[in-house]
C-alpha cells in the first residue's frame, strides 16, 4: 500500500509541475518585446496585433499596472492644419477609438476633427498645458485614456521626476483620470526603433547650456507649450524640450528628436488591428508643386506653414524633429500593415 501511495504522489506532482511549465511558456510567450535586440523578423508583424494584450511599457499612475486598451481600428487624429475644412469630424467619430495628441482641441473643430476622444498621446512638455485646464481634461466627466511619454529625469518617481509630480499630483486630485505613463523601456525601445529604420540615434539629450544659431531661431520662434520652457515647482527647476520633443541622458548624436507622433504611431502598431490617420502629409508633399498651404496646428491660426515648419526642423544641426524622415518611415510600415491616410490620401509606391 505504501508502495502505491508513493507512486500516486509521484504522478500528483509530475502532473503539477508539466502544468506550470505550460502556464510559464504560454505567458512568456505573450510578453512584449521591447527592443533590447532586434531579429530578422521585424516585430511589427501583422501577428502582432493581440486583443486583451495588456501593454507592459505603459503603466498607470500611481498603481503601476499595464494598460490593458486595445481597438479593432483605431483612428488618428493629426494636429495639423491639413484637417481644417475636411469635414471629417463625423467620419473620425463613427470610429471605435479615437486617438489625438498633446492638447489638441475638439471644441471649436467638431466639424473637421471629431468630438469623441478615446485616447491621447501626451508629449512631458505638454503636461502643463493639460493642468491649465485639469477639469476639462481630467474631470469625472472625462474617460480620455492619457498616455504620457518623457525622458527619465522627467517621469522618475523617486520624487525627483518634476513632470510624473505633477503627473501623480493629478491622479490624486481627479482620482478617476486614466494617467498611464511609459516606461524607460519602452523610451528606449522607441528610440531603437528609430535607429534600425533610418541608420541613426535620434539624439536624445535636451540642449540647455549651449545653442546655434538655428536652434535659437526654433526655440525663439516657438510659442506657449512649444518653447523650450523652465518650469519651476517649489524647489525644483527643470528644463525641458519642446512639446514634441523626446529628450534623455544621452548626448546629442544625430542632432534630432522624435516627435509625439513617432510615439503615437508604434503604441497604435501593437494595440490596433487597423490604424486611419486623418492630416497628416507623406514625406514628399512639401516637394509637390501646388501643395496646400495650411498652419502648422489646426487651432493656431496665423501660425507658420507646415511645410515651412518642416523643412526648418528636417535642416536643423540638432534641436529638431525629423518629421520628413520619420514620414518615409511611416509610409514603410503602411506597405505591410493595414495603415491608411485620409485627408490628404498617401501613394504608397
Amino acid at each position: 500500500m505504501a508502495w502505491m501511495w508513493k507512486k500516486k504522489s509521484l504522478i500528483a506532482t509530475s502532473l503539477i509541475v508539466v502544468v506550470s511549465l505550460f502556464v510559464v511558456v504560454v505567458n512568456f510567450s505573450q510578453m512584449p518585446d521591447f527592443g533590447q535586440t532586434f531579429s530578422n523578423h521585424w516585430m511589427f508583424s501583422k501577428q502582432s496585433y493581440k486583443a486583451f494584450k495588456p501593454h507592459l511599457g505603459y503603466v498607470s499612475i500611481p498603481k503601476q499596472e499595464p494598460l490593458k486598451l486595445n481597438c479593432e481600428l483605431c483612428s488618428i487624429v493629426s494636429s495639423s492644419g491639413q484637417m481644417l475644412g475636411q469635414a471629417a469630424g463625423a467620419q473620425i467619430d463613427r470610429s471605435p477609438c479615437i486617438w489625438r495628441m498633446n492638447n489638441a482641441p475638439t471644441r471649436g473643430f467638431e466639424n473637421d476633427v471629431g468630438r469623441r476622444t478615446t485616447l491621447r498621446v501626451v508629449s512631458h512638455t505638454s503636461v502643463p498645458l493639460l493642468l491649465q485646464k485639469p477639469q476639462h481634461f481630467f474631470g469625472q466627466g472625462n474617460d480620455t485614456l492619457y498616455v504620457v511619454w518623457g525622458p527619465l529625469r522627467n517621469m522618475r518617481k523617486d520624487g525627483k521626476g518634476i513632470v510624473y509630480n505633477m503627473l501623480r499630483q493629478a491622479s490624486e486630485n481627479y482620482p478617476h483620470a486614466r494617467i498611464y505613463a511609459t516606461t524607460e523601456d519602452r523610451m528606449n525601445y522607441c528610440d531603437m526603433v528609430f535607429k534600425k529604420e533610418t541608420g541613426k540615434d535620434s539624439g536624445l539629450s535636451c540642449p540647455v547650456s549651449t545653442e546655434t544659431s538655428q536652434q535659437k531661431r526654433l526655440n525663439d520662434d516657438d510659442r506657449e507649450a512649444e518653447q523650450k520652457c523652465v518650469i519651476i515647482m517649489g524647489s525644483d527647476t527643470a528644463t525641458l524640450c519642446g512639446p514634441d520633443i523626446s529628450c534623455s541622458s544621452q548626448g546629442i548624436q544625430s542632432g534630432s528628436y522624435l516627435s509625439t507622433g513617432w510615439f503615437t504611431l508604434i503604441l497604435a502598431m501593437d494595440m490596433c488591428k487597423e490604424i486611419h490617420i486623418y492630416g497628416m502629409i507623406n514625406d514628399t508633399y512639401c516637394r509637390t508643386e501646388g501643395y496646400r498651404q495650411v498652419p502648422y496646428h489646426y487651432y493656431e491660426a496665423g501660425s507658420r506653414d507646415e511645410c515651412a515648419e518642416y523643412h526648418l526642423h528636417e535642416n536643423a544641426p540638432y534641436g529638431g524633429h525629423r518629421f520628413i524622415t520619420e514620414k518615409s518611415v511611416f509610409a514603410k510600415w503602411a506597405k505591410t500593415h493595414s495603415i491608411k491616410f485620409f485627408n490628404p490620401p498617401w501613394q504608397l509606391s
